[in-house]
């Protein structure tokens, strides 16, 4: 028994992270072959059944991912976009919701004839629009930062108030309290606010004794990780024992007041937490699907697939548009926020406890919460995973489609390098410390950034940009390493470069480490000097595009350095001599190169120069 549970939860690893990979490969959404894999899994071919594999443990252990989940999703939350986002974040946080749950549960009373009581519930359930789903989303998405900020917000504060809502609907079911007479103001009301208020001081006081340690070194950077870890896992579940889904508001509000308190050490906690999500999130959402039974599936129904297309084309969009009236907001941002609410592993989690709890007390129409917001989730993950990125780019919410480049260093070459790219229409950002140093590159209408990559406001400002690979240029090779080390978890290791340090500073042992610096930018014997030089004897920055004569001459010309391969709608390759192999180009690529001056030959010392420099002598 022990060796079949280990096998399935081996399998289950192994499948998630299959299909995150094959998603990062043909740029799908993830969630959707985590879905399928499920489906497949469990009511497909029976081979899963995860409540009955691991019994009683199934539950807690959901909910304790869950709980991670949304701490991780809490330290997201910077108060400095919610400014930015104003009013709409406040909109679509507290007058959403309640209309979400109003709207809903009359669409399943009037739609899908459910008792007054199990509608309530259903319209509780379905105003989680889910981290879970949103947030690998967003990831992938290039949104104006102020649409993201709505989405993730949403649902992320959405998440923990859907919980309790729910818990407390299914509360005063059981105990048969009139629903008509005293749902809101006697009984949910009181009880979320209640709950509410002891979740936000459970969650915020933590915070500040965390600040305490680790301001003051009484915490060894070893434990800083697992202990935030644990003090998140014991707030959840001493919240969870007060009222059912007060815990998430906890571990929310953990987050977010660590991240908002600024406390030093806080990058290694995200990023090992970012990953983890990634592999908790897969693992969830195969588990939870392959969990249901095909007595589940055999329920869906006429009724209940309208009440999907009801909640779908009709709920959420008037929800947005009733809550966002008299706002800034524009209407194409109304019309991308109302069609995308997908929901997920709480939807789910919430839905098959209290449809079991609610069968056993004996209300009749207890059965369909389960089939009825699966429905709501599948549909919405698929439609709503496929649509975000067609839809954003068509309402214009979107910052670029092409592949785009940061330039780090406004010297004389590597701002001819940036008007270069802006010339082909590749989306480049030139960023500089000083004014001075951007002046030419702003005055050849190349797209400048005055700031510090090292600074939290910097990273910020990077954020509103299009930013898919860097490119470190500055003088400075111990800064250049720097920032692509900082960089790095952002955007991929391979995916930040720097001019090459010198030859001997590349030494795998006494050299730069690897991890403090990023790839060299063609050889190593290509130093900032090297650049510089030719710079200043006439050489320039030029494109063109590969035909069939040229294909094959990528590296191999005489007075050209070929850098970099520009492959519309899906990359740009940037040659590296650490590279095993080259990127070579195909007919349609651009091949920016530095080139020497036409009709002149290079002096013969010039060329025994540039020869050296090639050698790395």
């Amino acid at each position: 028994m022990a060796y079949d549970v280990l096998f399935w939860v081996v399998l289950t690893f192994g499948a998630g992270m299959l299909a995150q990979w094959v998603a990062w490969r043909l740029r799908l959404p993830a969630i959707v072959l985590l879905f399928a894999m499920g489906l497949l899994f469990g009511p497909v071919l029976g081979w899963l059944h995860p409540s009955e594999v691991l019994g009683h443990a199934f539950r807690p252990l959901v909910n304790m991912l869950v709980a991670l989940i949304v701490f991780e999703g809490g330290m997201v939350l910077d108060i400095r976009q919610l400014r930015e986002a104003g009013q709409g974040v406040a909109r679509l946080t507290m007058v959403a919701l309640p209309i979400n749950w109003i709207l809903g549960a009359l669409a399943a009373h009037y739609v899908a004839h459910l008792e007054w009581g199990t509608s309530f519930l259903f319209g509780a359930i379905i105003v989680v629009t889910g981290p879970t789903v949103i947030l690998p989303l967003l990831r992938s998405a290039k949104l104006h930062p102020r649409v993201a900020a709505f989405l993730r917000w949403e649902a992320i504060v959405n998440d923990p108030v859907g919980a309790i809502l729910a818990a407390v609907v299914m509360q005063i079911m059981l105990l048969h309290v009139d629903l008509h007479k005293q749902l809101f103001f006697v009984h949910t009301l009181p009880d979320m606010l209640v709950a509410g208020a002891i979740s936000v001081a459970a969650g915020i006081l933590p915070a500040y004794l965390m600040r305490y340690l680790f301001t003051r070194d009484l915490m060894p950077e070893l434990l800083k990780v697992p202990i935030m870890v644990t003090l998140a896992l014991i707030i959840f579940e001493a919240c969870t024992l007060a009222m059912e889904g007060a815990g998430l508001i906890a571990v929310t509000v953990f987050g977010m007041m660590l991240t908002n308190l600024h406390i030093p050490g806080l990058n290694e906690l995200k990023r090992t937490k970012e990953s983890l999500v990634v592999l908790m999130v897969s693992v969830l959402f195969i588990l939870l699907t392959a969990d249901l039974h095909r007595a589940v599936l055999a329920r869906l129904s006429i009724p209940i697939l309208l009440l999907t297309l009801v909640v779908l084309f009709v709920v959420r969009p008037l929800c947005i548009f009733l809550a966002t009236l008299g706002t800034s907001i524009s209407w194409q941002e109304r019309i991308f926020v109302g069609w995308i609410a997908p929901r997920g592993i709480v939807a789910a989690a919430v839905a098959g406890a209290a449809g079991i709890k609610l069968s056993e007390a004996g209300y009749a129409s207890a059965d369909l919460v389960m089939p009825a917001v699966f429905c709501v989730i599948a549909v919405t993950m698929i439609c709503h995973g496929f649509s975000l990125g067609p839809l954003a780019r068509r309402l214009h919410l979107t910052l670029s489609n092409e592949p785009a480049l940061v330039i780090l260093g406004g010297n004389a070459w590597s701002t001819d390098l940036a008007a270069c790219l802006n010339d082909e229409k590749v989306p480049v950002l030139l960023v500089d410390t000083t004014a001075q140093e951007l002046m030419p590159a702003a005055r050849r209408g190349v797209p400048v950034l005055k700031a510090e990559l090292l600074s939290a406001a910097g990273q910020e400002a990077l954020e509103e940009r299009p930013a898919d690979y860097l490119v470190a240029t500055t003088g400075d090779a111990i800064y250049n390493g720097m920032v692509c080390g900082h960089m790095a978890p952002h955007m991929g290791r391979e995916r930040v470069y720097q001019v090459s340090p010198g030859v001997a500073r590349l030494d795998l042992y006494r050299g730069l480490s690897r991890d403090a610096r990023g790839k060299v930018l063609g050889e190593p014997g290509w130093n900032y000097t090297f650049f510089d030089t030719l710079f200043s004897r006439g050489w320039r920055f030029v494109s063109q595009s590969v035909t069939d004569a040229t294909v094959d001459l990528f590296g191999k010309e005489e007075n050209r350095l070929d850098l970099l391969i520009i492959r519309r709608g899906t990359g740009i390759f940037i040659r590296s001599a650490e590279d095993r192999a080259w990127t070579m180009p195909v007919m349609g690529d651009i091949v920016v190169s530095m080139k020497a001056p036409e009709n002149r030959e290079v002096e013969t010392g010039e060329k025994k120069e540039e020869a050296e420099l090639r050698a790395g002598t």
